[in-house]
């Protein structure tokens, strides 16, 4: 297994500033981070899976540390098939963390190779979360500081705002 890749998954629905940060900051640990888009059907998403890997390229410019894929499944055998040793998930307050340290002690037991390393969100990230920049684009609120400039346009096409 490669020590030099981690795997940053989420639905990414829409990519946040938080989640640009953690990429970021990522790419300061390791040599490359897979942003892996989950391809879940149980869950209700404002945008396809197809939609979130084109913004997310379009955001990240083809920087060659960045690979941008999707998954479903367990996440831990997709972790493995990219001989990947490390999960990347942010943290933005102690409300996540019970939910996060669950998942991670879980996929620790089924794959106890794969290691999960939680990164606290900068300071000014910590509120943000996808749910809450929706709600305020589709009440017309300004998102510009909460989203890239790409995601900011594509919410408000999406919302017939434009």
């Amino acid at each position: 297994m490669n020590r030099h890749i981690a795997i940053y998954p989420g639905s990414f629905d829409p990519m946040t500033n938080g989640h640009m940060d953690i990429i970021s900051r990522g790419l300061d640990i390791f040599d490359t981070v897979v942003v892996a888009v989950a391809n879940n059907n149980e869950k209700s998403a404002l945008f396809s899976v197809e939609e979130r890997i084109d913004m997310i390229n379009r955001l990240i410019a083809s920087n060659p540390r960045i690979l941008v894929e999707t998954f479903s499944g367990l996440l831990v055998d997709y972790v493995v098939r990219k001989e990947a040793r490390v999960i990347l998930r942010g943290l933005r307050a102690v409300t996540d963390f019970e939910f996060e340290f669950q998942l991670a002690q879980m996929n620790r037991t089924v794959c106890p190779q794969v290691e999960t390393l939680f990164m606290m969100t900068s300071p000014e990230c910590a509120y943000l979360s996808s749910s809450i920049v929706k709600e305020v684009g589709r009440l017309k609120g300004d998102i510009s500081k909460f989203v890239p400039t790409l995601v900011a346009d594509k919410l408000m096409e999406k919302f017939g705002h434009r």
